[in-house]
C-alpha cells in the first residue's frame, strides 16, 4: 500500500468487469433502492434530457419500478429537472440543486453562453429573454417552452426554437427558472424561487467535499477525471474536494489509474441481481464517466469512436454486450438487439427478463429480437 494526503491506495486484484459490477451496486442497478427520491439522492444528478428514458433510468434502480414515480416528484417539487452539469438537463433533489448550481454553474454557463455568442446572442439578449420569461412565469407558472418562446416574441424578440432552448438553459443556470409541474407528461418551467424557496447553500470548500463524496458514493469506483467530467469542474477543484473528504473515501490502483470509492463500500462478492439490463447509453452507468466508462467493455468489443447516446445499452453481468432500439406501440414494447458479440442462450434469457421488467413498468407485454 502507499498513501498521499492521508489516503491509502490499496492493492486490490481488480479486473474491469469487477469495477463495473461494483458500480452497478453503487448506483443501485443491482441491489435496488427503496424509491425514486432515494435513487436521485444517491446519484446526486441523473442525466435527463430524454424524459421518458430518464424516468426509467430512475425507476429501474428501485425495488418496485413505477411509471408515475418521477412525474409525481417533479409535480410536488421534491425533484427538479433543470440544466446543471456539462451542460444538460439533470434530475436533482430540490434540497441539493442550490449548492450544486452555485458550485458547478459558472463553468457550465461559460460553455452555454459561449455557444450562444457564436450565434449572435450576447449577454444583453440573454438578460432581455430572462426578463420576459420571468415576467411571464410570475403571471402564470408552469408554462411550456413554446409558450415562453411566444412570450419572448411578444416582447419583441423572434428567436428560433433551438436558440430559445439554449438561452433558457442559461436562465436556468442563473437560478431564475427551473422545472415546473408537468402538464400532460410534458416539461414546463416555473420560477426557481417558487419551486425552491429555501435552497441549501454551502461554502465552496464544503461544496467540493460534498460533491466528491456524493459522486463517489453513488457512482464509484471512479477516477478524478471521471468526476471532473461529470461535474464540469477543474482537476484542481476535484483535488481540493478529495483533500476535504479525507477519511470518508478510499482508493486503489488499477491499470495505472487511481479509483476512489466510499470508505464503507466493498467490491461485491457475488454476481449482481438482476443480471441483465436495458438502459439508454445516456444512463449514469455510461455517461456518468469519461475516463473509465469502458470498464463496461472489458473485452474491448465496443468501437470507442462510435457515438450512440440516442440508442440503448444491453448489459449482462455489467458488460455492454449489445446496442438496442426500443419500439413502443399501444399494445407492446419490442427491443431490437445488435450484439457486439454473439449472444448465447444465457444472454438472451437474462435480457428477456430485463425486457419483461421494462414491459411491466410500461404495462405492456415485452419481447426482444436479436438482429
Amino acid at each position: 500500500m502507499c498513501s498521499l494526503h492521508g489516503f491509502v491506495w490499496q492493492s486490490l486484484p481488480m479486473h474491469d468487469r469487477d469495477i463495473a459490477a461494483w458500480r452497478l451496486e453503487s448506483q443501485w442497478v443491482t441491489r435496488p433502492g427503496q424509491d425514486a427520491q432515494a435513487v436521485v439522492g444517491n446519484l446526486l444528478g441523473v442525466q435527463a434530457e430524454n424524459l421518458r428514458q430518464s424516468e426509467w433510468a430512475v425507476a429501474a434502480r428501485t425495488r418496485s419500478p413505477r411509471a408515475d414515480a418521477v412525474p409525481a416528484l417533479l409535480a410536488d417539487g421534491t425533484v427538479i429537472r433543470t440544466h446543471v452539469l456539462r451542460p444538460t438537463w439533470h434530475y436533482a433533489l430540490a434540497e441539493d440543486i442550490g449548492w450544486l448550481l452555485d458550485l458547478t454553474a459558472p463553468r457550465v454557463r461559460g460553455i452555454a453562453a459561449g455557444t450562444l455568442a457564436l450565434k449572435g446572442f450576447d449577454e444583453a439578449v440573454i438578460a432581455r429573454v430572462a426578463d420576459a420569461v420571468t415576467r411571464a412565469l410570475t403571471d402564470q407558472p408552469n408554462q411550456t417552452r413554446q409558450e415562453l418562446r411566444d412570450a419572448v416574441a411578444a416582447a419583441g424578440m423572434d428567436i428560433d426554437g433551438i436558440s430559445i432552448a439554449q438561452i433558457l438553459s442559461v436562465v436556468e443556470l442563473d437560478q431564475l427558472i427551473c422545472s415546473g409541474v408537468p402538464r400532460d407528461g410534458d416539461h414546463t418551467y416555473a420560477l426557481f424561487s417558487e419551486r425552491v424557496p429555501n435552497p441549501r447553500r454551502l461554502d465552496r470548500e464544503e461544496a467540493l467535499a460534498e460533491i466528491v463524496v456524493r459522486y463517489v458514493t453513488g457512482h464509484g469506483p471512479a477516477t478524478t477525471r471521471d468526476l471532473a467530467y461529470w461535474a464540469t469542474l477543474g482537476l484542481r477543484d476535484v483535488s481540493r474536494g478529495l483533500a476535504a473528504a479525507a477519511g470518508r473515501l478510499q482508493s486503489f490502483r488499477h491499470n495505472g489509474r487511481i479509483y476512489w470509492h466510499a470508505a464503507e463500500s466493498e467490491p461485491p462478492t457475488a454476481a449482481g441481481v438482476p443480471r441483465g439490463h436495458l438502459l439508454l447509453a445516456l444512463d449514469e452507468l455510461h455517461n456518468g464517466f469519461q475516463e473509465s466508462r469502458y470498464v463496461l467493455d472489458e473485452a474491448g468489443l465496443v468501437p470507442r469512436a462510435t457515438r450512440y447516446p440516442a440508442i440503448g445499452m444491453a448489459l449482462v453481468d455489467g458488460q455492454f454486450v449489445a446496442v438496442h432500439t426500443r419500439t413502443i406501440t399501444p399494445t407492446s414494447v419490442r427491443f431490437d438487439l445488435n450484439g457486439w458479440r454473439d449472444l448465447g442462450a444465457d444472454d438472451i434469457a437474462v435480457l428477456t427478463e430485463a425486457a419483461e421488467r421494462v414491459g411491466s413498468y410500461l404495462g405492456l407485454p415485452a419481447t426482444i429480437q436479436v438482429r
